[in-house]
């Protein structure tokens, strides 16, 4: 079997697209990389890129993007609804196939320092690779975006990983780390009231004293005058999809608002949705080997 890893680096545009087409050749410019996704949001002003391949290519193919996205985006004219602090905002790197965590782990070192090296760039390592308990959270490491990242790096305890003390302004900041494969799940509102995102956001995400394994938050989708819990579920075996979406159904009914839809940003795994079907379904002895396509593929 290949020695595979999946890269989903998150960049700070989401509204012009030619800028995002360029940092994508940087990905398709690299021999045995594979595109798979990517998705533009401009109301977060952010887009999501998926591709895989073997190890020492998608570094080579996540370095490229990030050096592209610091030449062409200017964070000091950043504005959008998702929490940011760098052109390319955090690249996380996922093991698939004959790869290892720890093997990830090194692998994001070896990106990050050329990150801060080659390019000037103030990097973090977070996730399993954080270099301290605290920096293992990316809401942590975010925690002040773009605006307040000149102070926190000069911070004794938020001192980069890599990279200068002082801020790249117009690159920012970026993030590397290994992590498990998560799901970018966002619900949205039938209301243009925040607070009620916001306050649902704090019910169901982990630190609120909701779903272990799930990160939120309420955001406008101004474009449509809706709100949204914007949420990553950071292990779906753990925490389902479908009762995080259930909770955040009751919550907002107390509200008097209703779940007008979802969306499910990049890709998702497929047994994160074969537990969804199996439980509105109610499946009686179901088995995934049932799913045509998967016996297609074995």
């Amino acid at each position: 079997m290949a020695r595979l890893i999946q890269c989903v680096p998150n960049f700070s545009e989401g509204r012009d697209e030619k800028v995002v087409q360029q940092i994508l050749d940087e990905i398709r410019g690299v021999k045995e990389v594979k595109l798979l996704d990517y998705s533009m949001d401009k109301d977060h002003n952010r887009s999501v890129v998926t591709f895989i391949g073997e190890p020492e290519a998608v570094i080579e193919a996540a370095f490229k993007a990030t050096k592209k996205a610091s030449e062409i985006i200017d964070m000091t004219k950043h504005t959008g609804e998702h929490p940011r602090m760098g052109a390319t905002d955090v690249v996380p790197l996922i093991p698939i196939s004959d790869v290892t965590m720890d093997e990830c782990v090194e692998l994001s070192k070896e990106l990050g320092e050329r990150i801060g090296k080659e390019l000037n760039i103030s990097v973090y390592l977070y996730e399993k690779s954080a270099s301290s308990p605290h920096r293992e959270n990316l809401a942590d490491v975010r925690r002040g975006q773009y605006e307040g990242m000149a102070a926190k790096l000069k911070e004794d305890q938020w001192e980069p990983d890599f990279g200068p003390k002082e801020l790249n302004e117009k690159a920012g900041v970026t993030a590397v780390g290994a992590r498990m494969p998560l799901v970018a799940f966002n619900i949205n509102l039938g209301t243009s009231d925040i607070n009620i995102a916001k306050n649902i956001a704090k019910v169901v995400r982990a630190r609120g004293g909701g779903f272990a394994y799930c990160k939120a938050l309420g955001i406008e989708i101004k474009e449509r005058n809706i709100v949204q819990v914007s949420m990553n579920m950071v292990d779906y075996t753990k925490t389902s999809l479908f009762r995080v979406f259930d909770t955040v159904e009751r919550e907002a009914q107390r509200y008097g608002v209703n779940v007008i839809g979802s969306e499910i940003i990049g890709l998702v795994p497929m047994n994160a949705l074969i537990d969804v079907t199996d439980y509105y379904l109610r499946l009686e002895n179901f088995d995934t080997g049932q799913i045509l396509e998967k016996r297609m593929m074995e």
